[in-house]
């Protein structure tokens, strides 16, 4: 909490100072806390930036992009027209690009199965939760009972690297000009 202006403890006092005066209750709770009031902390400095959240959020999203072209060419594979290409060719790049994008996860964002059963296998005491996706005809109350379609997945420990001061998140792949 930051400490208040000049000007607004001056209008606040004036207005607190007759309300005391004038509303015996409003007196009665103002006296009953006056000593319980916490103290102040360090104002915040206000030399360092304050940063959007959706800001922070977009930024994370695009350094694993970047990281995810990086090392699978994933914007690469997802920009490239794919119909005028055999199914062996697309088979091969989607190897590559899948290599390199797990590598990629594994070293930023490992992920682990939500469930350990195998797909396809009946599954019962299961309720909805958020890590739960309960589908096809859902009625009455859970528990329930039903055939794993999905394993889900949970997102580890998210430790994407530190960008440059200089660094354009928006720039997932510089063009590469050969001299």
């Amino acid at each position: 909490m930051q400490p208040l202006s000049f000007g607004s403890r001056f209008v606040f006092a004036f207005v607190a100072f007759f309300r005391a005066l004038f509303d015996g209750a409003f007196a009665a709770r103002a006296f009953a806390v006056k000593d319980a009031m916490p103290t102040l902390t360090e104002a915040p400095r206000t030399d360092t930036p304050i940063v959007d959240a959706a800001l922070e959020r977009e930024r994370g999203a695009l350094l694993l992009l970047e990281l995810l072209q990086r090392e699978g060419r994933l914007v690469d594979f997802s920009e490239q027209d794919i119909a005028k290409f055999s199914d062996a060719d697309v088979g091969a790049a989607a190897r590559l690009v899948h290599d390199g994008c797990r590598k990629a996860l594994h070293a930023h964002v490992p992920v682990t199965p939500i469930r350990s059963e195998e797909e396809g296998s009946r599954v019962s005491e299961v309720r909805a939760a958020a890590e739960i996706k309960l589908v096809g005809e859902v009625s009455g109350k859970g528990p329930y009972t039903g055939t794993l379609r999905h394993k889900g997945w949970r997102a580890g420990a998210v430790s994407l690297p530190k960008p440059t001061k200089e660094h354009d998140a928006h720039v997932l792949a510089a063009a590469e000009i050969e001299l």
